[in-house]
């Protein structure tokens, strides 16, 4: 007689492995849900720091010059206001803005893919005075886990 066993897994042993799986997608699938709101966060304050960089830089750039109206960065003309950037060209001093909008009216740099885009900005203002340096602000409402940032 020609015995042959079939070779497999048992239905209890499915049932174990699926429920493992299934307790590590509940733990897992929330914190990786979080890393998406995590990124923009760190892009926004990446950009606040390029932001104050890019300011310091073109402020040294007008010291160094004599205090122009204008110092030239990137190949562009960067208008000088109390010796920082003003509001229509502080975008031209950083080389790389993907994934921002910007509003230059009001200095706010808009995260692209935000839930809520204005929950997910940062803000440049211009000094209001001379020996006065910018203010660069990220949204107070981007660390929440409310703001859809």
């Amino acid at each position: 007689m020609n015995s042959s066993r079939q070779r497999g897994f048992t239905l209890i042993e499915l049932v174990v492995v699926i429920t493992i799986i299934g307790i590590l997608a509940a733990f897992a699938i929330p914190r990786f849900i979080a890393l998406d709101r995590e990124a923009r966060e760190a892009a926004l304050n990446g950009l606040a720091g390029s932001l104050r960089s890019s300011a310091a830089l073109a402020h040294g750039m007008w010291l160094a010059s004599g205090s122009p109206g204008t110092v030239p960065m990137e190949g562009q003309n960067i208008t000088m206001v109390n010796g920082y950037p003003n509001l229509a060209t502080i975008d031209n001093t950083i080389t790389d803005l993907t994934g921002f909008t910007y509003a230059p009216g009001t200095g706010v740099f808009t995260k692209s893919g935000a839930q809520t885009p204005a929950n997910c900005t940062v803000t440049y203002t211009p000094p209001t005075g001379p020996n006065l340096p910018p203010t660069i602000v990220v949204n107070p409402n981007a660390g929440s886990t409310t703001n859809g940032c």
